[in-house]
């Protein structure tokens, strides 16, 4: 089979290798689409060489059909649309143990520490299967697994029909934050001050604002009545908005840290203390967000068409991640399988 393997700080390698057939416990897919994200960019960097055992392929966002199985595994069929939760948790810490899998202690995720989506067949366990709707196109389905990020995020922040939330952040993880938080009935504000991304938000029907072109904390108080909004979901991952996060709070209001910050980052404690503040973080998903995006993708409710820039071809992936850098596309889908 071909595959799109990692081998090394900013080289992919399109390889011909022997496909892994699936042990007892495992499923065989045959990949469709897969999605490239932030994470799998920073490994194109090199920044997680630790984790990534080159060469390697990558991946974990995307859709498929089922093509073969191992041993002992009941509930899916040949050919049947599916797609992975790639997370692997050890199922014995204390995390675990507490109900809590998805950010087990020793979780590996598929895709990272183990082989990825960017090959043709993928071996995976059949825990991590997710059957899908025959109905649901296959492109589409390659989004399930970061909109169920965005409704994990919105789910963990309790956001409510009738409240105002504020999304600092307009990258594919934000928009796709908006669209939910939509979908469950809040009043939503974008504040991005790419232009490009401003505009794939109004053809997503939110409202994206420029926060360097006026006062954002003041256009959220006029829009609250002088309250603040009762969530804010912090997605851009650079230390000056996660200080203002706190500024668009009501009291009692909730601060989602969707955003990966790896270092430590300032925050202002007083207003934490003044108001009463919340601050959550929202880590990966688990099976029912995957549930609910599928669900949401099946019933036609995320216009997720405008948020695929291209779709391109496994031999373009070196491309791909070059183009990704530029920041010159919002989502690219990778065609694996011919």
């Amino acid at each position: 089979m071909r595959s799109a393997r990692y081998q090394g700080a900013r080289d992919f390698r399109v390889e011909e290798i022997e496909a892994a057939a699936p042990a007892a416990g495992e499923v065989q897919i045959r990949v469709a689409y897969a999605g490239i994200c932030g994470t799998d960019l920073h490994i194109f960097h090199g920044h997680m060489d630790a984790r990534v055992t080159a060469p390697q392929a990558i991946g974990h966002e995307m859709s498929g059909t089922v093509a073969a199985l191992g041993d002992g595994v009941t509930g899916l069929v040949i050919g049947q649309p599916v797609t992975v939760m790639p997370l692997a948790p050890c199922n014995d810490c204390p995390a675990c143990r507490a109900g809590h899998s998805h950010i087990c202690q020793n979780l590996d995720f598929i895709g990272i520490e183990t082989p990825g989506a960017l090959q043709e067949l993928w071996t995976v366990p059949a825990h991590a299967v997710v059957p899908l709707d025959p109905s649901l196109s296959l492109a589409h389905a390659a989004l399930i697994e970061p909109l169920a990020v965005a409704c994990h995020d919105v789910r963990r922040a309790r956001l409510a029909s009738g409240e105002f939330a504020v999304i600092i952040g307009g990258g594919p993880i934000g928009q796709l934050i908006a669209l939910v938080a939509q979908a469950t009935g809040a009043r939503v504000v974008l504040f991005e001050p790419n232009a490009e991304r401003r505009a794939v938000s109004a053809e997503l029907g939110i409202e994206a604002v420029d926060p360097l072109a006026l006062d954002p904390v003041a256009l959220v108080e006029e829009r609250t009545g002088g309250a603040g909004a009762d969530v804010v979901f912090e997605v851009a991952g650079v230390a000056p908005t996660a200080l203002q996060s706190v500024e668009f709070a009501r009291v009692r209001g909730r601060i989602v840290i969707v955003a990966i910050h790896p270092n430590p980052v300032p925050m202002n404690l007083h207003r934490m203390f003044w108001r009463e503040l919340e601050i959550l973080g929202a880590r990966v998903y688990e099976r029912a967000d995957f549930e609910r995006a599928a669900a949401l993708l099946t019933a036609g409710e995320m216009p997720v068409d405008t948020l695929i820039t291209e779709i391109i071809p496994l031999e373009r992936v070196q491309q791909a991640f070059e183009r990704l850098e530029r920041a010159d596309a919002m989502k690219l889908l990778v065609a694996v399988a011919e």
